[in-house]
């Protein structure tokens, strides 16, 4: 495996918790946390009733999604595990996924695209396969293109 990585991960940018009933979950992450609502997203092809709602502050805020599948008996199961998945900002995702490709890395199926926030996304797959031996151990990780303003906030930090 090479060591000239190509990008970087900059931070957390969201993680995704999944249960039969979003407003249980809104119970404990927002009215017993205190996390902000932000807004809801659902999507048909997804299976996914979510909504997204926010702790931090400024460029370095995280998601936390709260979500349910909208038909139990369809798959994907957003409920199933409850920690759905963890999204991580990467400053190039298009040069990411190609080179963690290159390196053996499988992704889920769907490619670089659209996400819930408007960010472009792409997930690494839970499991390797035989031409793709390389995976997240059992973990849905989403790469999540940076926008701007978190990038430079990250190198701000980074030089502090």
């Amino acid at each position: 495996m090479s060591n000239s990585r190509p990008f970087s991960i900059l931070g957390l940018q969201q993680i995704a918790i999944g249960g039969a009933d979003k407003q249980k979950l809104r119970s404990f992450w927002v009215d017993l946390l205190g996390l902000n609502y932000r807004d809801t997203f659902v999507s048909e092809s997804e299976n996914v009733d979510e909504d997204i709602c926010e702790m931090g502050a400024g460029d370095f805020v995280v998601e936390v999604d709260l979500m349910q599948p909208l038909d139990v008996d369809k798959k994907p199961r957003v409920d199933i595990p409850a920690l759905n998945h963890v999204g991580l900002w990467v400053d190039d995702l298009a040069t990411a996924v190609t080179w963690l490709t290159e390196q053996g890395l499988r992704f889920a199926p769907g490619g670089i695209r659209k996400g819930a926030a408007g960010y472009d996304v792409c997930f690494v797959h839970p499991k390797g396969n035989e031409e793709f031996p390389l995976s997240s151990q059992g973990v849905l990780v989403e790469l999540v293109q940076a926008p701007d303003n978190v990038i430079n906030a990250y190198k701000v930090l980074a030089e502090a």
